[in-house]
């Protein structure tokens, strides 16, 4: 659904290629500093940079702004809002590009478990609240692409579960699902891992091939011991 080919920006990123299929569910891994989040935003549309982006078979500067409104979803780090604005109509602002459809938006509320919140004013509520009110508006476009920018940070426990159980479930619909993330035992879930470094693409493939405990002490700075479970510590 998306394929990328020498993705510069500057310092920031160095030739990134990669390529996200149909049905796929794909981690970004990498120390801070690394491209992460603007790797999400160059593939996003949102900062141009040099290379290529295909989405969906065509290229994405030949595509308009309508139509890149119903093929991906946006979830960034920045969780500011200037208006007090309900949590349902925040929410509903996924279904602008298709027209208003209550049944997407209830049912993301719903799958975000923030129905019970529907009309406080977002301003209100929590940093985590926040954050799975603005991944609901992402759900409900049912984008056929969904770009998250750390969607877990700043969640408890369950929630952050949730997020990651609701990826997989969009894999299984045929979504390509790409997210960022700081959890290597999480990655392990995923069908692809991509490890950033520098702004350079270290490593891609397989989480059980990707993270090795060489890569792991070389591009984070932790021993990493393999088990029944990922075990991480200092050198």
């Amino acid at each position: 659904m998306i394929r990328a080919e020498g993705i510069s920006l500057g310092e920031r990123l160095r030739g990134v290629s990669l390529h996200l299929a149909k049905g796929s569910l794909t981690a970004v891994a990498g120390p801070n500093g690394a491209g992460k989040s603007t790797l999400l935003q160059v593939l996003a549309g949102l900062l141009k940079a040099e290379g290529k982006i295909i989405w969906m078979g065509e290229d994405l500067d030949r595509i308009s702004f309508p139509v890149r409104g119903r093929r991906l979803a946006w979830l960034g780090q920045d969780l500011h809002a200037d208006f007090a604005f309900p949590v349902r109509d925040v929410v509903a602002q996924g279904r602008h590009a298709f027209g208003d459809d209550d049944e997407f938006v209830e049912s993301a509320m719903q799958s975000l478990d923030i129905a019970h919140l529907a009309d406080r004013p977002v301003t209100r509520l929590s940093g985590g609240e926040r954050r799975r009110v603005f991944l609901a508006r992402a759900l409900a476009t049912q984008a056929p692409i969904q770009l998250w920018d750390e969607p877990t940070a700043n969640l408890d426990v369950r929630h952050g579960l949730d997020v990651l159980q609701l990826a997989t479930h969009l894999r299984s619909q045929g979504h390509a699902v790409l997210i960022t993330l700081h959890d290597l035992r999480a990655a392990l879930c995923f069908d692809q891992v991509l490890v950033l470094d520098n702004g350079s693409l270290v490593a891609s493939g397989p989480p059980e091939e990707v993270l090795t405990p060489e890569l792991i002490l070389r591009v984070f700075g932790v021993k990493a011991r393999m088990g029944q479970e990922m075990i991480l510590e200092l050198p």
